[in-house]
């Protein structure tokens, strides 16, 4: 198993960090951003949207972050993903809010920074927080974001938001987040995402 990486991607890091999660051993093949390798043909064979991360097992390519938590849950951890209609139900929600207001929200505000990115820096840390205070909200009395247990929504929104204050992401007023980023980062088998030095200083 290979799994395309680049260390500075809150989208790679998810996919590294929920294998890391549940023990599976995958090869780490780094993909050079700033050299362009992930618009080169040979990487393109891969998955013509040119993003990272990519997963290939034994001859199967699974393109997408959410999309390979989905498949190392269903191959190699099912606890992490709820079966009953519900428990599958609350998990979509929360991957679906990691691909929408998180990627438009603190991703983008990361990206500004970290990357360059052309984005409106007040709209996009204004959407961070948005969304951030939403996701507070909903961990008021709850350990984790969609089940009384871990599961992949919690590792589809913890990159991002852990590495906000790198967008200049204020998070000091976010308690039950912290808490919460926290329980994250004492799971057996985690793996930190890399800091950057660009940003404020992280208050949690």
């Amino acid at each position: 198993m290979k799994l395309y990486f680049h260390p500075l991607s809150g989208h790679a890091h998810r996919a590294r960090l929920f294998a890391s999660l549940v023990g599976v051993d995958a090869e780490i093949v780094d993909v050079d951003l700033a050299g362009g390798e992930h618009k080169k043909p040979a990487f393109l064979a891969l998955n013509p949207f040119g993003q990272i991360p990519v997963l290939e097992d034994d001859g199967l390519v699974i393109a997408d972050s959410n999309a390979i938590l989905v498949y190392l849950a269903k191959k190699h951890a099912p606890e992490w993903l709820p079966e009953d209609a519900a428990g599958a139900a609350a998990v979509q929600r929360w991957l679906s809010v990691s691909s929408g207001e998180i990627a438009y929200g603190p991703c983008a505000a990361r990206l500004v920074t970290v990357f360059g990115a052309k984005f409106d820096t007040e709209e996009v840390i204004a959407r961070a927080h948005r969304i951030l205070a939403l996701i507070d909200a909903q961990l008021a009395g709850r350990n984790w974001i969609a089940a009384d247990r871990p599961t992949i929504a919690d590792v589809a929104l913890y990159s991002y938001i852990a590495r906000a204050p790198e967008g200049n992401v204020d998070r000091a007023q976010y308690g039950n987040i912290t808490a919460w980023l926290k329980r994250v980062e004492s799971l057996p088998g985690f793996y930190p995402f890399q800091k950057t030095a660009i940003g404020i200083a992280d208050a949690a």
